[in-house]
């Protein structure tokens, strides 16, 4: 059912369960990627054992050959993210060191529906910077998290990752948000990780969203880098990624992209 007003969509329990099963091929195939992240791994073998997870696992990578409107379709299965780059870096050659902060994004898709999550982990040893900013965003998704029901506006889980966030002296990007998703990786509404409470659509039971806040620890500047995809912070500060997709349930919420215990 669509809500005519937004252009949002309400799924069934089945449309549903079926995002729940992508959501926990994503969970798994992150829980792959932290392992085998090592100081000396290339980011292109993460994309490897990714693609092969996912694989096993019955479903679709999301992101392969996914244009976002552009000409030039993302070429892997992964984002993967080093330091001071924000979201869709390409899985290249390039080797990870130790002292990296690296953000992963990840999709998968199962009968035709999207799981999509993101985290950032340290590699090796890192800075105290560098963690204190990983759990700052890994917080700020938790604090937006728990404004999720049905009945409450887009801008009241805006405000919580906002107010979190810039209360501790990190900026939020605001160029790239959050978002609905389903049959589509991208659907409405967008979910932005700053606003005011009690503004934007209203959360519905049946309404699936990706929360992902990304903090940067110097100003909320971007940049587009030449590949047409990598995006960085304008002025090479660090920033974090975390992501998770969110169901809204007649008892508040349901987080698809986490591993669930059997």
């Amino acid at each position: 059912m669509i809500n005519k007003q937004i252009g949002i969509t309400i799924k069934s329990l089945r449309e549903i369960d079926l995002m729940r099963e992508a959501g926990q091929v994503v969970a798994k195939t992150k829980l792959a990627i932290k392992d085998a992240i090592e100081p000396g791994i290339s980011t292109k073998e993460l994309d490897v054992i990714a693609e092969r997870e996912i694989k096993s696992l019955g479903a679709i990578p999301s992101f392969k050959g996914y244009r976002a409107g552009g000409n030039i379709p993302f070429p892997s299965t992964i984002c993967v993210s080093i330091n001071q780059e924000i979201v869709h870096g390409i899985p290249s050659d390039r080797i990870i060191n130790n002292g990296d902060i690296v953000s992963i994004d990840v999709g998968a898709v199962v009968g035709g529906y999207h799981g999509d999550s993101a985290f950032t982990i340290g590699v090796g040893s890192i800075t105290d910077d560098s963690t204190s900013l990983i759990n700052a965003t890994e917080e700020a998704l938790k604090r937006g998290i728990l404004e999720v029901k049905s009945g409450i506006r887009v801008g009241d889980i805006s405000y919580a990752i906002q107010k979190y966030s810039e209360d501790l002296g990190y900026s939020v990007v605001k160029q790239y948000v959050g978002h609905g998703i389903g049959q589509e990786l991208h659907e409405e509404p967008q979910i932005p990780n700053y606003g005011k409470k009690g503004l934007g659509p209203i959360l519905l039971t049946g309404m699936v969203i990706a929360i992902e806040p990304m903090l940067n620890k110097g100003k909320s500047d971007t940049v587009l880098l030449e590949d047409g995809w990598t995006v960085s912070t304008a002025d090479n500060s660090l920033s974090a990624h975390f992501e998770e997709t969110v169901a809204i349930t007649s008892l508040g919420s349901e987080i698809l992209t986490q591993v669930q215990e059997r």
